[in-house]
């Protein structure tokens, strides 16, 4: 652990230096174009790409290659490492690889793209989709409003290009623009190869947002056009990756163009509840949502993550049981409440049935309970008094503390390991912490128990988000360690 911590210091601070001196580098070679009023805008954004081009292979040298094969269920780790290249799904149908599929539908009369990925992976992506295929770009389709969906954007968009969204689609760009200094460190802690929010190049090509549609397509709604004689319909999906979901369906190719609308791998319990924040998801509309979905009857499945998954019968079966399972979850959920039981004993019983399992990577069926509780019920619980106050639990932790003595207290923590109860243990430890932040046998007691969470995390579901909030906790508290014994 401590050669790890080590490495990805070193390595952190290597990008961030390449970054500075390529920014640097292709800015004053670029500043002609941006204070030249005559230059071209072509010319601009080749520079522009340029600077992206060189910024995406630095921040991504540290990490290992692979090929499809080695990318299992699309972990942040999985995405990065995905090689940037096109496939062809079906006649007319492309899509180019990457942390986020860009794909491409060629017609007579030009091109449709559904997504434009992670800016810094742009430059590749666009020089793939060109290669397949030079035409004027007619219509982007974007699925929702996340960083990894609409990164390239304005290099795809073309004089004449219209962009296609949801109708809420500029209202979650807002928030999440005058939140990003916020959601960062959340982002960063669940993606690890994000660069530190002071370390990232922040130049205007790379920013977050700014995006604005040129037609909208509301909850329920469809938007149809044809083009080269091929039929698209823009359909909005809600409850998926947020408030502002849309799919694509091409019904001459019985082909789903999905987005995020399943999460990044199908099928799969969805992220009903996202642990690094952002509005909640209303499930019922997901459920209604995934409805009109299995009525389209889809023969392929293009999603903006991983690959596709063709045939009817296995898309079908698979649907029908997504949907099942957030219906299960939901009417459980609502069925504890109104037999009076608490959030947390719900959290502990619910579980899916075997009929309706599906891997928990990416949403957490616990973790929906809770979402889907406090969405019908927000966040007082009629528990305790003190949820109505701004005093917390832990402003009485020091005093408690200091009462009780810390010997106590590690006692009663290390009895909870012993049991297997990791949790309780971490609970006790605050307290101790709080009372003093330099207790080496209770930065001990706490690094036992983050690991036997590891230990269940890694042998059971495997939920991304909640290893990678366990590994930043194990290394939080091995530095603290490593500072006490210097």
């Amino acid at each position: 652990m401590k050669a790890e911590l080590k490495s990805r210091k070193l390595q952190t601070g290597a990008i961030s230096k390449i970054l500075l001196g390529l920014v640097g580098l292709l800015v004053i070679a670029g500043l002609w174009l941006y204070l030249d009023e005559d230059a071209g805008k072509g010319l601009k954004k080749e520079v522009q790409l340029v600077a992206l081009d060189a910024i995406g292979d630095a921040a991504t040298s540290r990490i290992d290659g692979g090929d499809d094969s080695e990318v299992t269920h699309g972990s942040s780790a999985d995405l990065i490492k995905r090689p940037i290249k096109a496939h062809q799904v079906a006649e007319g149908v492309s899509y180019v690889s990457g942390v986020g599929n860009v794909i491409l539908v060629t017609t007579e009369q030009g091109n449709v793209i559904f997504d434009t990925g992670l800016v810094l992976q742009t430059a590749k992506q666009l020089k793939a989709i060109k290669e397949i295929s030079d035409a004027p770009i007619n219509y982007i389709v974007l699925s929702h409003s996340h960083a990894d969906h609409i990164g390239g954007t304005r290099f795809f968009q073309e004089e004449g290009t219209e962009i296609i969204a949801h109708t809420q689609f500029t209202e979650e760009q807002r928030y999440l623009s005058e939140l990003e200094p916020y959601f960062y460190g959340r982002n960063r802690t669940l993606f690890p190869w994000m660069p530190a929010w002071d370390e990232r190049p922040d130049i205007a090509i790379m920013r977050y947002g700014g995006i604005e549609p040129d037609i909208t397509v509301d909850d329920g709604e469809v938007f149809s056009f044809t083009l080269g004689q091929e039929e698209f319909q823009v359909i909005g999906t809600p409850g998926a990756e947020g408030a502002d979901n849309v799919v694509m369906w091409l019904p001459q190719q019985k082909t789903l163009l999905s987005g995020d609308f399943f999460g990044p791998q199908f099928p799969q319990f969805p992220n009903v509840f996202t642990m690094r924040g952002e509005k909640v998801r209303k499930p019922m509309e997901y459920v209604a949502s995934l409805d009109r979905i299995i009525a389209l009857q889809p023969e392929i499945v293009v999603p903006s993550h991983m690959n596709p998954t063709v045939g009817a019968e296995k898309i079908a079966a698979d649907l029908q049981r997504m949907r099942d399972a957030v219906q299960y979850v939901h009417d459980e959920t609502v069925a504890g409440m109104n037999a009076g039981k608490s959030v947390y004993e719900l959290m502990k019983e619910i579980k899916l049935p075997a009929h309706l399992d599906l891997v928990q990577n990416h949403g957490k069926v616990d973790w929906a309970v809770r979402s889907i509780w406090e969405y019908y019920s927000t966040w007082f619980h009629f528990d305790s008094t003190t949820e109505l106050y701004p005093v917390p639990a832990r402003d009485v932790y020091a005093d408690v503390a200091a009462v009780a003595g810390s010997e106590g207290l590690l006692v009663l923590a290390q009895n909870y390991l012993a049991g297997s109860e990791p949790v309780k243990a971490l609970h006790i430890v605050e307290v101790v912490l709080a009372g003093d932040e330099r207790n080496a046998d209770a930065l001990g007691l706490r690094q036992q128990a983050l690991s036997a969470l590891m230990q269940s995390a890694e042998s059971g579901l495997r939920n991304d988000y909640e290893i990678y909030w366990l590994q930043s906790r194990m290394a939080d508290t091995a530095a603290r360690l490593d500072a006490l014994a210097q």
